[in-house]
């Protein structure tokens, strides 16, 4: 995995990159500020401890969601503090906002920080410019910065089309991220020529729910061998039955412990 250029970036990189093979396996579950609650009861933290249970590298949080869990869970594995938002009930629900700074997440004892961007969104300008400006205060505060980009927007009709993929990982790089999560492009073939053409990590989303659980460690697979540096998957691991034993099962994917047939 290539390294953030700050000394304290590279720190918390490292903390994040437990298993010392530059590969990643994250769980946002930022989702709740959108689509409301990611469990329907008082269960985060319980959810949040099978995830801890279950190895993986780090979770994406919202910081007052963060406030209310149990700061031990975050002992072995990394806090991303997610910075922008949206509801699913906005008249632009594709418009992200920034919500919390850098400073905050850093209070949180964050190892890393996230911000959403959707490119070809009618807001796009604003989004580009959180991101940049964002960018600047995670190099000044030594703390890697993870940019989630989707092509998404009046004009877009495919946002997993390789070109646009490809795009909205590189215009991360361009404006100083460290890691970058993307859309699956489709196949092995696409996904290799993304990560040639952006000079920094790339994770591969989860994407919308997938009814066969077969379907998703093959996509993890195919992309981890086109050489994907992790996957950032949230809703079919939330939402499954068992999702700690899911989190295991993609994570001994990503770090190599486990193969899918091609």
């Amino acid at each position: 995995m290539s390294q953030p250029q700050s000394f304290g970036a590279r720190l918390r990189l490292d903390r994040m990159d437990d298993n010392r093979d530059g590969r990643l396996m994250i769980v946002p579950l930022d989702h709740s500020v959108a689509n409301g609650p990611v469990t329907p009861d008082d269960s985060l933290d319980r959810l949040v401890g099978e995830l801890v249970d279950a190895d993986v590298d780090a979770i994406v949080l919202h910081k007052g969601t963060a406030r209310h869990l149990d700061p031990a869970r975050f002992a072995s594995t990394s806090l991303i503090v997610h910075l922008s938002a949206s509801t699913a009930h906005a008249p632009d629900p594709d418009a992200k906002y920034l919500v919390t700074s850098v400073e905050a997440a850093l209070r949180l004892g964050a190892d890393a920080v996230s911000v959403h961007v959707n490119m070809g969104s009618q807001e796009e300008a604003s989004q580009v410019t959180d991101l940049a400006r964002v960018a600047e205060h995670t190099d000044r505060w030594g703390i890697p910065l993870l940019a989630m980009m989707y092509a998404r927007g009046p004009q877009i009709t495919d946002s997993s089309d390789p070109a646009l993929v490809t795009h909205s990982a590189t215009l991360a790089a361009d404006l100083g991220a460290d890691l970058v999560k993307v859309s699956y492009p489709g196949s092995a073939k696409a996904m290799a020529d993304v990560v040639r053409a952006c000079p920094i990590p790339v994770v591969v989303a989860g994407g919308p729910p997938v009814p066969e659980k077969k379907m998703l460690l093959h996509r993890v697979a195919s992309a981890i061998r086109a050489g994907a540096s992790g996957v950032a998957i949230g809703r079919n691991i939330f939402e499954d039955p068992h999702p700690g034993r899911l989190a295991r099962q993609l994570g001994d994917v990503v770090h190599g412990r486990a193969a899918v047939a091609a």
